[in-house]
């Protein structure tokens, strides 16, 4: 009987030690965009007037646990843990990422969608102050079912489409989707030259319609905007980055010494975009004070039912959107007009 009891215990210990397939998100720490970090201020602007801002407009971040590599694996008991703590959410682990996945392409990933998110905010946020700058899309590659491959070309300057000019990203995403799946026209820049190609896009399985290219995106700014932040990868800062920099780049004080915390992905049309892990990110957020949570429309879903105690979230679909919340609730006025979840 002793000797079956140690094996007992020994095998659960083992059962408990073991990998389990799963991933675990919690609530991680969160950035004030008006402030600073050990490294300076989060954002910084240079050859242009900036005004002072007071409060917050944090981004928020997620704790992921687990993933590619045998150094990540969750064991069985990390995994328990988590399922019996209602911030934690644990996701199979193939859910979250591509089988043969390594961590170093998992980081290098989210490195890179972080510098194109704060490109993309600062884009959005000149934009909806109304002051001008270029960009133009290239083509960087190509899906694996794409439509335009051995059509377009790696690094062809998309120009027009149907002669509508491509002045970004939302203007091309507008114009395939009106094609309803007919051809459309390119005019694109290769080699110095204009050339005009047929492409006729395909299905994704939202219903809409792609090229099947993977985009690049080189902006001219007439003024340098930097966005200083360590070991924060991904692009769901976006929009709050837009809102840090509306804010500095406009006189007042937009939040009115109120703690906001947001997350969302940004165009540089200003569309925000769903995001994962929201749950984990308001709970995060409220825990450090934040009593104003700005959500994307797309993760309705998910905030519903989820909401912390004493905080209130306010859901956009726009930039527009967001700069009116923050203002409307900073300054005192009237919220009922306001977008929430629960309304939808």
């Amino acid at each position: 009987m002793a000797v079956s009891g140690v094996i007992s215990i020994v095998l659960i210990v083992v059962a408990f030690l073991l990998p389990a397939p799963y991933v675990v998100e919690s609530p991680g720490p969160t950035f004030n965009t008006l402030g600073g970090t050990g490294e300076g201020a989060v954002i910084q602007v240079e050859d242009h007037q900036v005004y002072p801002a007071s409060g917050h407009l944090n981004l928020t971040t997620v704790y992921v646990t687990g993933g590619p590599g045998p150094r990540n694996n969750v064991s069985i008991f990390q995994a328990f843990e988590a399922w019996a703590d209602p911030s934690d959410t644990v996701l199979p682990v193939g859910l979250v990422y591509t089988p043969g996945t390594t961590q170093d392409q998992v980081q290098q990933r989210n490195a890179a969608a972080m510098d194109s998110s704060q490109d993309d905010a600062i884009a959005a946020a000149l934009t909806q102050l109304g002051i001008e700058y270029e960009q133009e899309l290239f083509v960087a590659g190509f899906t694996e079912e794409s439509a335009a491959k051995g059509v377009l070309k790696p690094d062809d300057v998309l120009l027009e489409i149907n002669r509508t000019p491509i002045e970004n990203i939302d203007v091309l995403r507008e114009e395939l989707n009106a094609s309803s799946g007919e051809s459309v026209q390119l005019a694109v820049q290769r080699d110095g030259q204009t050339i005009t190609e047929t492409v006729t896009p395909i299905a994704s399985e939202t219903g809409d319609f792609q090229l099947g290219v993977f985009l690049g995106t080189n902006f001219d700014f007439p003024f340098q905007v930097d966005i200083a932040l360590q070991n924060v990868g991904g692009p769901s800062a976006g929009m709050i980055f837009s809102l840090g920099i509306v804010d500095k780049l406009t006189e007042g004080n937009m939040t009115g010494g109120e703690f906001f915390a947001g997350t969302g992905t940004i165009s540089p049309g200003g569309k925000v975009g769903p995001i994962g892990g929201i749950a984990q990110k308001m709970d995060g957020a409220r825990s450090e004070g934040a009593e104003v949570f700005l959500a994307p429309a797309g993760n309705c879903k998910d905030v519903v039912g989820n909401i912390p105690d004493g905080m209130e979230v306010f859901s956009v679909e726009t930039l527009d959107e967001a700069v009116e919340t923050v203002r409307t609730v900073g300054s005192g006025g009237d919220t009922s007009e306001l977008d929430t979840c629960e309304a939808q």
